[in-house]
């Protein structure tokens, strides 16, 4: 029996809509700049022959309709909603679900800037809420929504994605050994914006169960 200096922490994990079972979560995934039009509203160029990915630690997962806190060291909390899609078996697509990703933009901006890696812009603590997964995908053009305050911010379609979820996770392959339990996050529309402590965040994907969150102080 293995003994352990100190306890292992619980494994972070996601509810399926409509069961008792979850979803173990092994890692996060995201891709970079996958909708032309934010690719335009970065300053990047959207024909870049290859989708780009960085990570987050799956204990950043907000679950079960948790509130974020506001991270420190930020002036400039980012929220970008995203089609999360989760793997099963021989790394294949098992759950759908709507994601935000948090990002401290200014940190993420300096890191840039400076040639530095995004950890502290897109890693930290509490930066990957979710909603619950669906067993069944939503339509290849859903429509993809995120409102602050009521306020529609983000509106798109599956559609309009760069790289769709076959060659986000044919390009992650060449990289990673897909395994179960692994959420690729696959990128955002156009319209991110800053966040503010009490905010209300409504995140929906047509098709899957919708996300919704307020910003802790």
């Amino acid at each position: 029996m293995t003994q352990w200096l100190v306890p292992p922490a619980p494994t972070p994990s996601l509810p399926i809509d409509g069961e008792a079972r979850r979803l173990p979560v092994r890692r996060i995934l995201c891709v970079g700049q996958n909708y032309a039009a934010h690719a335009r509203e970065m300053g990047a160029d959207p024909a870049k022959p290859a989708p780009f990915f960085f990570a987050k630690p799956s204990d950043a997962l907000v679950a079960d309709g948790a509130d974020p806190a506001y991270p420190p060291a930020t002036q400039n909390l980012h929220y970008e909603v995203e089609l999360v899609v989760a793997l099963g078996e021989d790394a294949r697509p098992i759950g759908w679900a709507v994601g935000v990703d948090l990002t401290r933009r200014d940190l993420q901006a300096e890191a840039k800037a400076k040639g530095r890696p995004w950890e502290a812009g897109k890693a930290f603590d509490q930066s990957a809420p979710c909603g619950a997964l669906s067993l069944t995908p939503p339509a290849p053009d859903a429509v993809i929504e995120l409102k602050v305050n009521g306020a529609v911010r983000q509106s798109s379609r599956l559609s309009d994605m760069i790289w769709d979820v076959d060659g986000v996770l044919s390009k992650a392959a060449e990289l990673w050994t897909l395994k179960p339990g692994d959420l690729i996050f696959t990128g955002t529309p156009e319209g991110v914006g800053p966040l503010s402590p009490g905010d209300r965040v409504e995140a929906v994907i047509v098709g899957l169960p919708p996300l919704s969150f307020t910003v802790q102080s």
